[in-house]
């Protein structure tokens, strides 16, 4: 399968996409959900390629893994676990089993817990030791700040809670600017940690937890905790009642869906947290019952094969035109890279293919003083996903925003089409002449033919994000599947961690004799500058 969509890229390689571009085409390759649009006919993929990669998800499995995992199958197979964030979201859907038991109830009334705090925070019922919440602290890392750090920035617009705040660095400089920011008789800190042991989340909930004791006299009682450790919350102070726990088949980066979006829903409230799950429930759906040709998850999952397994381009550059989606590129960097980036397939043999590209981005139209220049005239081709809303949030400036889509259709648009030799002497034949018309022209000319994807929607409200997330989870999962590993675990975070405190007492001063030369002298030079 892989040697028949390798043999055909390389018939269609040099091949000028633009001229495939029709309305016959724009139409075929592209489809919705919704108020969501997904186009991807700037792209050297044709019916021929296409019919290939959908015969790869069926030659793969991809259907029955999906719904596997959605049976709450153990799919996590390295870990032994089932992998259900989607049960988190499954609002109107029926029971969902593991080990023979239904896990919806307690999802539900994990929910509605939560919706109680939050209306109790943003109500002022619950209220800080000198008066109502007016700021909230999520202190974790990774999965526990990435995704309520970007879903809070992203629903801007309907935030009408709390000041939110997000700590996930272990640098002293994070924390004591986020908390010089707050007034501790006011502040409720969340400490975001599963097995609450995350040596950087505690080491800066201990920190919070002194900070606000030199105000009130009980400190513990502005803390919450998204955890599962009975013990470890308890022994911080952290009464059950606000401690909100998780299960094993949740993972880190699935897990903004649950608890762990308890900032976003001090933010937004209750009903649009709600919403925020709908869309991702009405994309699962979607993603269930759809034809691989209707299948939003599906085609962005190998449109990214296609450029990053079969045509060999090994970075995805994700790039919004929507600045409160400015956080979602470090968002899916995670997701995909955690996920994917992966050497070795489920069986434990080395992987025949590359795993998952590079994943990296910025908003636009920042990115286009950036590092656009790369991308349309360096020497690597970097396939984009460009994400734009037919509508901001601010209707008085709405000339502005239609500025911000034309150039994200401009960019999209450039990257097909370049700019040829001819061309640029044109641009530039008034100025010069001769050899100097042909060296100045040729720093103009563009190379085109570079992919690129479209996902475009209404605007972006809760219901929206909650689906684009959902629809990248699925392409994650559908790639996983293709590539034949695992996506749910992460063994490569686990020895710079193990290292890490294996150091910790050389760097307070131990003896280095034990450790590599290098290291030993970055060692010895740190501490000669007072370390």
């Amino acid at each position: 399968m892989w040697d028949k969509l390798r043999a055909h890229f390389e018939t269609v390689k040099t091949r000028r996409f633009e001229t495939l571009v029709d309305d016959a085409r724009a139409a075929d390759f592209s489809t919705s959900l919704g108020d969501i649009h997904f186009d991807y006919a700037k792209t050297n993929i044709d019916a021929d390629a296409r019919r290939e990669l959908f015969a790869l998800l069926d030659a793969t499995g991809v259907a029955a893994k999906r719904d596997a995992m959605f049976a709450g199958a153990v799919i996590n197979e390295t870990e032994g676990r089932a992998v259900l964030h989607t049960a988190l979201r499954n609002l109107d859907g029926g029971p969902v089993m593991v080990e023979g038991v239904d896990v919806m109830p307690d999802v539900l009334a994990t929910l509605a817990r939560m919706e109680d705090f939050a209306k109790a925070v943003r109500g002022g019922t619950f209220q800080g030791q000198g008066g109502m919440i007016t700021d909230v602290v999520n202190i974790g890392i990774g999965g526990s700040d990435l995704g309520p750090a970007m879903g809070v920035l992203a629903l801007a617009a309907y935030h009408d809670g709390p000041r939110c705040h997000f700590v996930s660095n272990v640098d002293p400089a994070d924390i004591s600017q986020v908390l010089g920011k707050c007034d501790p008789a006011t502040t409720l800190v969340i400490v975001a940690s599963k097995t609450f042991t995350t040596i950087e989340t505690m080491t800066n909930a201990r920190t919070a937890k002194a900070w606000m004791g030199q105000t009130v006299s009980d400190p513990a009682a502005q803390f919450a905790a998204l955890s599962t450790s009975e013990t470890g919350t308890a022994d911080f102070g952290i009464p059950a009642d606000r401690v909100f726990g998780f299960e094993d088949w949740v993972g880190g980066r699935y897990s903004v869906w649950g608890p762990i979006g308890l900032s976003m829903m001090l933010a937004i409230g209750g009903d649009a947290f709600r919403a925020f799950l709908r869309g991702a429930q009405d994309m699962d759906r979607h993603f269930q019952a759809a034809e691989w040709h209707e299948n939003l998850p599906a085609l962005l999952a190998v449109v990214g094969i296609w450029h990053n397994q079969i045509c060999g381009h090994a970075t995805r550059a994700v790039l919004p035109y929507d600045n409160n989606l400015s956080r979602l590129p470090a968002y899916l960097q995670q997701l995909e890279m955690e996920s994917n980036g992966k050497g070795v397939s489920m069986d434990g043999e080395d992987l025949p293919v590359h795993s998952g590209p590079v994943v990296w981005g910025e908003p636009g139209t920042n990115g286009q003083h950036a590092f656009y220049q790369l991308i349309h005239q360096g020497t690597r081709v970097v396939p984009c996903e460009f994400l734009v809303a037919a509508r901001g949030h601010d209707d008085a400036l709405h000339h502005q925003h239609q500025l911000l889509v034309a150039n994200c259709l401009a960019q999209s648009e450039a990257l097909m089409k370049g700019r040829d030799l001819d061309e640029a002497r044109s641009k530039v034949a008034d100025k010069f002449a001769g050899d100097e018309l042909e060296r100045q022209a040729k720093h103009r000319v563009f190379p085109g033919n570079r992919p690129s994807v479209t996902l475009a929607y209404a605007t972006l409200d809760p219901h929206t994000l909650g689906a684009i997330i959902a629809l990248y989870e699925h392409r994650v999962f559908v790639e996983g599947v293709v590539l034949g590993l695992n996506s749910y675990d992460q063994w490569g975070v686990e020895l710079g961690k193990e290292l890490a405190t294996a150091l910790q007492p050389i760097v307070e001063g131990a003896d280095a004799s034990g450790k590599d030369g290098s290291t030993a002298a970055l060692v010895k030079f740190l501490h000669a500058h007072d370390l």
